[in-house]
């Protein structure tokens, strides 16, 4: 029997580095609204008072920057300079400059050296879907997005109202036979008020802290679960976490790509998402992969599945793509990549069109995870393929 305990971390939408996620994409979102042909790759850094938007645009959208940072910051929490910022008094420094003419037509259909829309970079993605919950995500990264979206639900609705913006998540899991049996350790560091006047000292304010969000927070996510799990939890292992926020911690765009993946369970080919139009296959092609993916597990064809796809910058066939099932796969690897070839639709084009991509709801994935998520507005959550599937699977045999 093969045992082991793998571990998964995420991170709130207070993050100094998922705030900055927030801001690329609420300013892609924002010129997608205005016109569905734009082309973004916006990157921000978030510090002390300071928010810098840079990046390449081409839009026929009008862009209010400072505004956008500063009705972000405030859906966030950051309202208050205690808290890390306050969106009211922020700096914002814009330095978004046009799209590089080459780059453009790469990626504009009819332009360049082929008349297809090619990819916007070369790259190569990964996704990944499994049986271990219902959303056909791995457990440790899925519990880590439930208990950190848990906290900002709580803080927001004012269940907890010491809370503020910042805090992570870490779960380790126990596996045997690579299913998931228990729960071993549960981490988590949040943000909280400075309430050394109410408890009189640091560790008294410490244990009313430690004791609220095992029994809100921890415990009710666990729960939900039904697997078994050690009462071995770490809440605030410093002691306490009052300072936090980009004015703590300098925060920028695309550095949290394992959290908003697969938290390191599978593999992933580098690019971050957020602040990217679907031209970018950084972000479109993963999101494809992932669907490909759910859809080969829905389909009961394989409880485990990795797609990885590859393109060169300016060209709409793939350099390459296999589907892997980890010996899970009810035909073989070789013929599961030919099935999928013949279901699903690889040029950059066709991802964008099939997966509605070029419409807003970016903004809505800079936190708590880009897949596992079912919503209207992921579209490569969908798992209506599995039909097609498990008929081209049965004519193969």
């Amino acid at each position: 029997m093969s045992k082991y305990i793998f571990t998964s971390e995420s991170v709130s939408e207070g993050h100094p580095d998922k705030v900055c996620d927030a801001i690329s994409d609420a300013v892609l979102d924002n010129l997608l609204s205005q016109d569905p042909e734009s082309h973004v790759a916006c990157e921000t850094m978030a510090t002390t008072g300071t928010v810098i938007v840079s990046g390449e645009v081409r839009s026929n959208g009008v862009i209010d920057v400072e505004k956008i940072v500063k009705n972000t910051l405030e859906e966030i929490g950051y309202t208050d300079k205690a808290y890390g910022m306050d969106n009211k008094e922020v700096k914002v420094i814009s330095m978004l400059d046009e799209q590089s003419p080459e780059i453009a037509q790469g990626v504009d259909q009819g332009s360049g050296l082929h008349e297809e829309q090619g990819a916007g970079d070369q790259g190569l993605m990964f996704g990944f879907a499994c049986d271990e919950t219902k959303e056909l995500m791995p457990l440790p990264i899925h519990l880590s997005h439930r208990l950190v979206e848990r906290m900002t639900d709580l803080r927001k609705n004012g269940t907890i109202s010491w809370l503020r913006p910042d805090s992570k998540s870490q779960v380790s899991v126990a596996y045997e036979d690579d299913k998931p049996v228990s729960v071993t350790k549960v981490v988590i560091a949040t943000q909280h008020d400075d309430m050394i006047n109410k408890f009189g000292d640091e560790n008294a304010e410490h244990d009313f802290v430690e004791k609220e969000i095992i029994t809100h927070v921890i415990k009710p996510v666990l729960d939900k679960f039904g697997l078994p799990y050690d009462d071995s939890f770490i809440v605030n292992g410093t002691g306490r976490f009052v300072f936090g926020g980009p004015e703590a911690d300098t925060g920028l765009t695309g550095r949290k790509i394992i959290v908003d993946t697969y938290g390191g369970y599978a593999p992933h080919g580098g690019g971050a998402f957020s602040g990217k139009d679907p031209s970018k296959v950084d972000r479109s092609a993963a999101y494809m992969a992932r669907y490909i993916a759910k859809n080969i597990v829905a389909a009961e064809i394989a409880t485990k599945c990795e797609v990885q796809l590859s393109y060169s910058i300016g060209v709409a066939e793939p350099t390459s793509f296999y589907v892997k099932s980890f010996g899970t796969g009810k035909i073989s690897d070789e013929e599961l990549t030919q099935v999928s070839k013949l279901v699903f639709r690889l040029k950059p084009g066709e991802i964008i069109n099939h997966l509605n991509l070029k419409h807003p709801r970016y903004r809505k994935t800079a936190a708590n995870g880009h897949f596992g998520r079912e919503n209207d507005l992921f579209t490569w959550e969908k798992t209506d393929k599995v039909d097609e599937i498990q008929s081209a699977v049965s004519e193969r045999k």
